[in-house]
């Protein structure tokens, strides 16, 4: 999945982002202006109610309690 934007919330591990750029994502912060393919949360901020706002299409990877390769078994999956 090399070339794929992921954007990654802060607060995540450098490890998840080391993780991403080396598998050959390119990384960036949500919000940065620039479409992302995927979203890693740290699920820290999940919506109560189960209901989150998604403006685009973009996978939405939650990394709460998962290791850099769990998150990229998601994104190979999602992707």
């Amino acid at each position: 999945m090399a070339g794929k934007t992921i954007a990654v919330e802060e607060g995540l591990s450098s490890t998840i982002i080391e993780a991403l750029t080396k598998e050959g994502y390119r990384v960036v912060k949500p919000g940065a202006g620039v479409k992302a393919d995927a979203t890693v949360i740290t699920g820290m901020d999940r919506n109560i109610m189960g209901v989150q706002d998604i403006v685009d299409k973009s996978a939405v990877i939650d990394a709460s309690g998962k290791t850099a390769d769990e998150i990229l078994k998601d994104l190979h999956k999602r992707l």
